[in-house]
């Protein structure tokens, strides 16, 4: 991981004023910084510590409280849903989103209550949930058949899924076909099972970062 370097002292004694400081000057020789501010609450508001953070050109910063962790980072209309979702990292089952109709991912598309109009240009539409005849040929739910939509979702994605391998290069995303990923993952499990001290591995995490002639 990234060197972690702590800048502590008492409430107003400045840790924020130099930690802007000090950001600017970073990102200025061309170095990437984010920052993790502790607090007693999370707040986002402008003029916050952590909201001064932001502005001084932290690429993302995380607030800690006693009772939760919160990650910001400026985003731009380019980036990309997988970018996005690229922040939680690899280990979870599924990632649900609210919207991103553009995205390429599949898609349930929700028509209870309100304006039940059928959207338009919707790619990768896998289900939709209704309680009125939706006269598609698209597999339909009603708002109560919670257990089904788990099911599809089990079955259809998760399930699927539960072995993987996501390998990006210079931050893009690389897609791999089945027997590319299958060598790939199998190569890197047996490299490190071999190592002293290793058991069973069930996950793997491998970061790297080459050092450039510009570096």
């Amino acid at each position: 991981m990234p060197p972690v370097v702590s800048i502590i002292g008492r409430s107003k004694s400045g840790k924020t004023t130099l930690i802007e400081k000090l950001v600017v000057e970073l990102k200025l020789r061309g170095y990437r910084v984010a920052t993790i501010k502790h607090a007693q609450e999370i707040n986002f508001e402008p003029g916050r510590d952590s909201w001064r953070h932001l502005q001084a050109g932290s690429e993302a910063t995380i607030v800690v409280s006693r009772d939760e962790a919160v990650l910001v980072k400026p985003v731009t209309t380019a980036d990309t849903l997988d970018n996005i979702t690229r922040l939680f990292g690899e280990d979870y089952d599924i990632i649900i989103t609210e919207g991103f109709k553009q995205a390429d991912t599949p898609k349930i598309e929700v028509r209870c209550g309100g304006d039940n109009t059928p959207l338009k240009n919707i790619k990768r539409l896998v289900a939709i949930v209704s309680d009125e005849p939706a006269g598609t040929g698209v597999r339909q739910f009603s708002s109560q058949d919670i257990t089904g939509i788990i099911d599809l979702l089990e079955k259809g994605f998760m399930k699927p899924q539960r072995e993987r391998l996501a390998l990006y290069i210079n931050g893009k995303r690389l897609t791999l076909k089945s027997f590319p990923r299958k060598i790939i993952g199998n190569l890197l499990i047996n490299m490190v099972s071999s190592l002293k001290g290793v058991g069973q591995v069930s996950s793997l995490d491998i970061f790297v970062r080459k050092q450039t002639k510009q570096d």
